[in-house]
């Protein structure tokens, strides 16, 4: 991209931006927004009530509320209204399970300086206990919900009849790909582990008739096929170029001749160097995988093509963190 001039404040501001994510971790892994949904509080009411020390919540309180997240009037604290929409348990909107992820994956951050010197990850597995698995799980969730009602209704699916949700976690984009189009079935194809959580989902959402699960791992079992539109959401990232394109290809064969493969991923640039989350979160993939990373749209082409899939097409969307969709076609 090209270069831009830069102040000194400018380069400070980034580098000390972690203060702010870290209290604003702070306030949702304590939950210090919930209990101020019923009322406003001081910080020895709400310190009390969660167990905390009074003097050190209430300069955390004070921070939130320089950030925006609180309001406060004298001693008391009060929630702001993107506090209420997005930080309260129990609100439609709540991030506090992708917040948590997040705050997992902070230590790794730490220490990129020395992932650059070796190449080598240095994060360890942020889903080995059940917290971090329900954080990770449900964050996806949360993010996906969002996007998938919108793609689901914008995506034509008319005369097709099954769909594959490669990976899929809970099944969000399944379920809402199945209540746009009512003649549709899927089939989640995703690890083991997964399972309870995603048959939840689907009959949460009272399409258990219309979507099951099959348990496998997409790098080592085969997939299933017979069907008219594969769905990748978010997988590719994960695997390094040998692996995600052999992905792509098992997705493309589990298709029927002229089948609909779909990829959704952060596409960086042709040159890799934008757009900013895209190469963001492929250090991100140095940090936690062995060989994953954000892919261009021209590698995803690629691998498509190799696939033996073809009339490759960017859809006209573009989703939170610049994610896009490319669309193709099965031989």
């Amino acid at each position: 991209m090209a270069p831009r001039e830069c102040t000194p404040g400018e380069l400070l501001a980034v580098s000390g931006s972690y203060w702010k994510t870290c209290a604003m971790h702070a306030g949702a892994m304590l939950d210090v927004f919930t209990p101020l949904a019923k009322k406003p509080m001081a910080a020895l009411e709400l310190a009390s009530k969660l167990a905390v020390d009074a003097r050190a919540l209430g300069m955390l309180l004070d921070a939130l509320s320089a950030m925006g997240l609180l309001a406060k009037d004298g001693q008391s604290y009060a929630l702001t209204q993107c506090a209420r929409e997005f930080l309260v348990k129990d609100a439609p909107g709540y991030l506090g399970h992708i917040i948590g992820h997040h705050y997992r994956l902070m230590p790794s951050w730490s220490r990129l300086p020395e992932t650059i010197r070796t190449g080598r990850q240095s994060r360890e597995w942020t889903m080995c206990d059940d917290d971090g698995r329900s954080d990770f799980l449900m964050g996806m969730f949360n993010i996906a919900s969002g996007i998938a009602p919108v793609l689901a209704k914008a995506i034509d699916l008319s005369g097709r009849k099954r769909l594959l949700d490669l990976g899929g976690g809970p099944g969000t984009y399944a379920i809402h790909f199945c209540l746009a189009n009512p003649d549709l079935t899927a089939t989640i194809f995703d690890l083991p582990g997964t399972r309870p959580f995603a048959e939840k989902t689907v009959a949460g959402f009272g399409v258990s008739g219309r979507v099951d699960f099959a348990a496998g791992n997409y790098i080592t079992d085969p997939v299933p096929g017979g069907f008219d539109v594969a769905w990748l959401s978010q997988i590719l990232h994960s695997e390094g170029p040998i692996n995600a394109a052999a992905i792509v290809k098992k997705a493309v064969q589990a298709l029927k001749p002229g089948g609909l493969l779909f990829i959704h991923e952060f596409m960086l640039n042709d040159a890799k160097d934008g757009p900013e989350h895209a190469a963001l979160f492929s250090l991100n993939m140095l940090l936690g995988t062995e060989q994953g990373q954000a892919y261009s749209e021209k590698e995803l082409r690629d691998m498509i093509a190799w696939a033996g899939a073809k009339d490759t097409r960017r859809l006209d969307f573009k989703g939170p963190a610049d994610s896009g969709v490319l669309c193709a076609v099965a031989a």
